[in-house]
């Protein structure tokens, strides 16, 4: 076995039942890597020196395709069903196992990092790829470790992903030829079949999720946070597509993170090291900070260039529609470093609803503000996810279930006690449709957005007159600096009133319908956050 690059004094790879592999490149560094992906023909340079890649079939998360091995430490506290699905202890150890023969005559990159940029509540990672763009990508999600740090390095938890590798669902216990699974008592991640390299990222997303909470009194978000110039902590939850990178990338305050977060008793602090953002259609006049932060060292994947050049056309969609691009965290001119903000005092729901029904903004009670945290109403945006095409409705509870190993109501809990230990002001902020569904409205324009936003983080809608929506209950402002006071009533927005009405009944329908899973673990409090529907006669 040839090995190359920083290797750790006293640890190998034999923690994570690998013996042998052809050759093994440790802690690389992005310009190696980048060399080594170019020499390997896995992407191209783009004229701002970008990594160009494909992640081949699998353009999205495959959600169906994600296990948690059940056994004596997860069997009664993971929250099973559709979206925790159980794998066996024997079919791991046998998929284990089959794996690392298959990495014996392969090369290996291996790189050491952290989870979490508070160091006593960090996760010490181990990731082993056998592409080096994926080695890249994850230099540049996770947090980076000091050079000195590297030299004894000792993970806690490792992941071994091998795109190439491929189960066999009928002796593997996978539903098909790729899998994420979870082994959360071996501390090992295995992903295969699939070149999509926000698994790594969502595998330690669930783990964080899964560990804080039970060991250390943490809530693990999945929301973007920045910092005003006043010092003051703003958390934006929302699912891929509502606009948590977008609109946490502000030019007039720092930014904490783009997509993953714990809040401890004094602190909000990032889990990554980079961001993951979305690049359909984006230009540099709408998102100034992403645009120029993909840059040399930066990966941008399933994307295409305009014909005979190297500049990406970010209108292409001929691949798929979830374009991305990974880069670091200091590729952010204003992000903060360490990567760590003081207790919020403001948090936005952001949701993209498609049935143009919700208001732009608006602020929500106690009882509201936990109802729609469970609830976790929004779309899923084409290409986020395998198999969508066009926005779908979907209720996501924290914003993030896929992610949640543990019942939801145990992280709306700590939210709750959270609210009433700080003075905590909560909006929901629509990003989707306005003036009717997706189809027939338009998308809320982003400056619009913005200027909303900032008008909370400012204080400046604290003197507001407020009216309640009829049926979602909310307190939707009458009137905001920047933004044309017709549409933030959606109703108003409608030509036909009555036609609001209906899908607003129907949407309200659906969340009712949606909680009945809940309503069991919830107060009176939070009931009463829930919309009526039977307010517009239905």
């Amino acid at each position: 076995m040839q090995e190359f690059g920083l290797k750790p004094n006293q640890n190998g790879l034999e923690k994570a039942g690998i013996s042998r592999a052809k050759e093994v490149h440790w802690n690389l560094t992005p310009a190696e890597l980048v060399e080594e992906a170019l020499s390997n023909k896995e992407g191209v340079l783009t004229d701002t020196g970008a990594l160009m890649c494909d992640t081949g079939e699998f353009t999205g998360r495959s959600p169906k395709d994600r296990f948690i091995v059940k056994d004596s430490k997860t069997a009664d506290t993971v929250w099973w069903g559709d979206i925790n699905i159980p794998f066996s202890e024997e079919n791991f150890d046998f998929l284990h196992k089959k794996m690392t023969d298959f990495l014996a005559d392969k090369k290996l990159y291996v790189r050491d990092a952290y989870a979490g940029a508070l160091a006593e509540h960090r996760l010490d990672l181990r990731v082993i790829n056998t592409q080096a763009w994926q080695n890249l990508f994850c230099h540049n999600m996770f947090l980076r470790p000091e050079r000195e740090a590297l030299e004894n390095f000792n993970p806690t938890f490792t992941i071994i992903c091998a795109p190439e590798f491929k189960a066999d669902p009928a002796v593997d216990g996978t539903r098909q030829e790729n899998f994420a699974i979870l082994n959360l008592s071996k501390k090992i991640i295995l992903i295969g079949g699939t070149a999509y390299a926000g698994e790594m990222k969502k595998g330690i997303f669930s783990v964080l999720n899964y560990l804080l909470p039970q060991d250390k009194g943490i809530l693990s978000m999945h929301c973007s946070a920045n910092i005003g110039a006043e010092g003051d902590t703003a958390v934006f939850f929302g699912l891929s597509g509502t606009g948590k990178t977008t609109l946490s990338a502000d030019p007039d305050r720092e930014l904490i993170g783009d997509d993953e977060h714990g809040w401890t008793d004094k602190a909000v602090f990032n889990f990554e090291g980079g961001c993951y953002a979305k690049t359909i259609d984006i230009t540099r006049e709408n998102e100034p900070q992403i645009w120029d932060a993909i840059k040399w060292g930066a990966i941008v994947e399933n994307t295409r260039f305009f014909p005979g050049t190297r500049t990406v056309d970010y209108t292409n969609t001929s691949v798929t529609q979830n374009t991305r691009t990974a880069y670091p965290i200091y590729h952010i001119d204003n992000a903060v470093e360490p990567s760590v903000g003081g207790v919020p005092k403001n948090i936005f729901f952001l949701t993209c609803d498609a049935y143009g029904v919700l208001p732009p903004i608006s602020k929500l009670s106690k009882g509201q503000a936990m109802y729609h945290f469970i609830s976790g109403y929004t779309a899923k945006v084409a290409g986020t996810e395998a198999g969508v095409t066009e926005p779908q409705t979907a209720f996501s509870a924290c914003f993030g279930a896929p992610f949640l190993p543990l019942h939801p109501t145990q992280y709306a809990e700590m939210l709750g006690k959270k609210m009433d230990e700080n003075k905590v002001n909560v909006w929901l902020v629509n990003t989707g449709w306005s003036g009717g569904a997706y189809g027939d409205g338009s998308r809320i324009k982003l400056k619009f957005t913005r200027a909303m936003i900032t008008a909370a983080l400012k204080g400046q809608l604290e003197g507001a007159d407020f009216e309640k929506h009829p049926v979602f209950g909310v307190a939707m402002p009458t009137s905001c600096p920047g933004v044309p006071s017709e549409i933030l009533n959606p109703r108003n927005t409608w030509k036909d009133k009555e036609a609001y009405d209906a899908k607003a009944a129907k949407l309200a329908q659906s969340f009712n319908k949606n909680f009945e899973k809940f309503s069991d673990y919830a107060n009176e409090e939070i009931m009463a956050g829930a919309p009526k529907a039977a307010s517009v006669g239905v």
